[in-house]
């Protein structure tokens, strides 16, 4: 585990040990809890993104491909 340095305002920095020490536990733990939620959401947003463009375009039920949407929207 690493020590990083952390600059805060000192109202937020109250605010934080108030906070952990009502849910029993540290602010580094919080701290490291949030990175890792934001982490793991920025991992499933690109993994369901590279899974959606390598997904084969949907087709009509007769096998055509949809309009594209210039040909929809010709103005």
């Amino acid at each position: 585990m690493r020590n990083v340095t952390v600059s805060i305002p000192d109202d937020l920095a109250q605010w934080a040990r108030v906070w952990a020490a009502e849910h029993n536990t540290s602010v580094s733990s919080m701290l490291s809890d949030l990175l890792r939620e934001i982490r793991d959401k920025e991992i499933r947003y690109v993994s369901a993104m590279e899974c959606f463009f390598a997904a084969e375009p949907k087709k009509l039920s007769d096998g055509a491909a949809y309009p594209d949407r210039s040909s929809l929207y010709d103005r």
